[in-house]
């Protein structure tokens, strides 16, 4: 009886971590989505090539975007495809339409060698959700002397 009653409880507990409160980070909010207006995020350059560099060295690059749509955009999250890959700032304030924004990322290529193509998903209150920037490059490796 103890050990039915421990595993209710115990299912019950896991079943509640699981809340609508966490629904994923990759979607937001359809309260904050004007459907027939929806703010659209245009980047001036959403490849950006920082060319060849040496293990090691850091590229900081600022994407530019404007809010191209008709309504408020909300910028939600900014997360890199790894953890060399890391977006610094961005605005956490609605940005209004012909509204300009920058989002500041960092490369680290310390460990990292040969052509690289990592990627920044940005997810806002547009259709669809998420947007995306990305790096490219080529990472020389260390002479051997």
């Amino acid at each position: 009886m103890r050990t039915t009653v421990f595993l209710f409880f115990f299912s019950a507990l896991l079943l509640s971590c699981n809340s609508s409160d966490n629904v994923g980070a990759d979607k937001v909010s359809t309260s904050h989505i004007d459907p027939e207006h929806p703010p659209v995020m245009t980047f001036a350059t959403p490849v950006y090539d920082f060319g060849t560099i040496s293990q090691g060295q850091k590229v900081k690059y600022n994407f530019e975007f404007t809010n191209t749509g008709e309504s408020d955009l909300l910028l939600q999250s900014a997360q890199g495809s790894c953890g060399c890959t890391v977006p610094k700032n961005y605005p956490k304030d609605p940005i209004a339409p012909g509204g300009k924004g920058k989002i500041e990322v960092v490369f680290d290529s310390e460990g990292k060698s040969g052509k690289q193509n990592v990627t920044v998903t940005v997810l806002a209150n547009t259709v669809p959700s998420k947007n995306e920037v990305k790096l490219t490059g080529l990472i020389a490796a260390p002479s051997s002397n």
